[in-house]
């Protein structure tokens, strides 16, 4: 294919992807309410709490345009979401024919694991939701309203729940590089204590209550996570080895590769063996 194709086929799955889109932030346009409501909720629900603290907080909008504005932002995220399954469809297509089969085959696993985690780390994010945001506004003095913009809350509540998805992500990455022979098992375990480490940050990070019951709420699922990565990475390099040994190639980088020096059976007749003069001067004229 040539490179003028490529970007012809380029230009028609974003086509396909952008219309997919459009079609879908229709439904967001139309459904607004509905969304605005659900994304609202844990505000309206960490607002209730702060309230009867005496540290009120309300959404405002103080623009003439930014209420257009807001639900123009929630039509086009809802139907990015809702249209993910078409547009993450083309970019596949896109890509795979430049993959071999086994790769095409780690991609289309990555896919199929990583989407259901995701989904599962936007659930958890949306959940905490409130306990996280009562955390961060309880820090205003008493007195003090805390007046908050719904675009920016919009914004913060988007940003929460990619960085939860994507943290929900890792240990399918950790299987496919393992699957693809650039991690190993062996290599990853010894990575054990940065990989607590880590995970307790970003848990931290992620749940800055200052409980530790809801840190290690957050971070045991991710360790037990890591934990199955590690497991079937580890079962992934054993039957590798066993096949590599059936073959013949478990030498490792830095072996010498070792040598069959029993002596073979050569089928030779007498008169092959016959060195004498007169059949070596035949030989060589």
């Amino acid at each position: 294919m040539t490179l003028v194709e490529h970007l012809r086929e380029l230009r028609s799955r974003m086509a396909i992807s952008a219309g997919a889109i459009l079609l879908a932030a229709v439904i967001g346009w139309i459904y607004y309410s509905r969304i605005v409501n659900f994304l609202l909720k844990p505000f309206l629900d960490a607002s209730k709490e702060l309230g009867s603290n005496g540290k009120p907080a309300i959404l405002s909008l103080t623009g003439v345009a930014d209420g257009f504005n807001l639900k123009i932002q929630v039509a086009v995220s809802a139907g990015v979401l809702i249209a993910a399954p078409i547009w993450l469809y083309q970019l596949f297509r896109f890509i795979t024919p430049g993959l071999h089969r086994n790769e095409k085959r780690w991609a289309a696993a990555f896919v199929a694991g990583a989407l259901p985690l995701f989904l599962a780390g936007v659930v958890v994010a949306y959940a905490i939701l409130p306990r996280l945001l009562g955390a961060f506004l309880g820090f205003s003095p008493d007195g003090v309203t805390n007046i908050i913009a719904v675009d920016a809350y919009v914004g913060f509540l988007l940003q929460l729940v990619v960085v939860f998805g994507l943290g929900c992500i890792a240990p399918v990455v950790i299987v496919v590089l393992n699957a693809a022979g650039i991690l190993s098992a062996r290599r990853f375990a010894s990575w054990w204590r940065w990989v607590i480490l880590f995970t307790l940050i970003f848990a931290a990070v992620a749940t800055p209550t200052g409980d530790p019951v809801n840190m290690m709420l957050f971070a045991l699922p991710l360790l037990l996570l890591m934990l199955v990565a590690f497991a079937i990475a580890w079962n992934t390099d054993r039957r590798r080895a066993k096949r590599a040994q059936a073959q013949g190639f478990d030498v490792g980088d830095d072996e010498t590769s070792p040598l069959n020096l029993t002596p073979s059976d050569l089928d030779l007749t007498p008169s092959d063996l016959d060195l004498t003069p007169s059949n070596l001067d035949d030989d060589i004229t």
